[in-house]
């Protein structure tokens, strides 16, 4: 989020969104430098990609127009992680379907939430092949996947 950005959405002046920003990449450096990577990669090979190579083209982050150059950088940035995450969802979301056998049914995929319809009486191992298959879905990545579940009658009990 830009300073400005910041500063209406907490209701803080300027000054103060500017510095949060700039204390929060002091502290978590590593983060800093890899978008920091990442939009250097956008500017000179025109994209970037998501862990497992899938590719978006960033022409509009050499753009001569101050907005549209900062929406791109924010679209270049974002990408490799949000893109990552639709990459895994969707292994999970075809190693789900191969898994529940008759069990229940993919109703709906929302960001990172995938909500299964089935018999009461499977809820409790639905929701268990739920979470060990997306914990699991990819063993190379770096970082340990949590998930949680819920288990309602209808959305307004999740």
């Amino acid at each position: 989020m830009s300073p400005h950005g910041l500063s209406v959405a907490a209701n803080m002046t300027f000054e103060e969104a500017k510095k949060f920003i700039d204390h929060y990449f002091e502290l978590r450096a590593p983060i800093r430098k890899f978008i920091d990577k990442t939009l250097e990669q956008a500017a000179t090979e025109g994209y970037v990609e998501t862990y497992f190579g899938r590719r978006r083209p960033t022409p509009d982050v050499n753009s001569s127009n101050f907005m549209v150059r900062e929406g791109a950088k924010r679209a270049a940035a974002n990408m490799p992680i949000q893109g990552t995450e639709a990459d895994l969802m969707k292994m999970a979301m075809l190693r789900v379907d191969e898994k529940l056998n008759g069990m229940g049914d993919q109703i709906l995929q929302i960001h990172d939430s995938i909500l299964i319809e089935c018999p009461k009486e499977n809820a409790d191992k639905v929701a268990e092949l739920l979470k060990t298959t997306m914990e699991s879905i990819y063993p190379d990545l770096k970082i340990k996947l949590e998930v949680d579940v819920t288990i309602g009658k209808n959305w307004g009990e999740l």
